[in-house]
């Protein structure tokens, strides 16, 4: 395993995280990793693309065409 080093940390940032792993009851550098890991290890968010194109073909436009009522059209009057 690796080792990191951190320098420069805000000591109201040390003590927000050594409070974080009290809580959990685990070391400052255990939460540490952890909090490291869950950040770095979420799945990639899709783009707006990615997410368009994975969108399957269940058919054509007219399937999906909205036909306009004119008996339904005022629905609150």
């Amino acid at each position: 395993m690796a080792n990191l080093l951190v320098r420069n940390v805000d000591e109201a940032l040390v003590a927000m995280l050594k409070e974080r792993a009290g809580a959990r009851g685990v070391s400052a550098e255990a939460e540490h990793r952890q909090i490291l890991f869950d950040a770095l290890s979420r799945p990639k968010k899709r783009t707006l693309a990615e997410a368009l194109a994975s969108i399957p073909d269940v058919g054509i436009d007219a399937d999906f065409e909205r036909v306009q009522d004119s008996e339904r059209a005022h629905v609150f009057d």
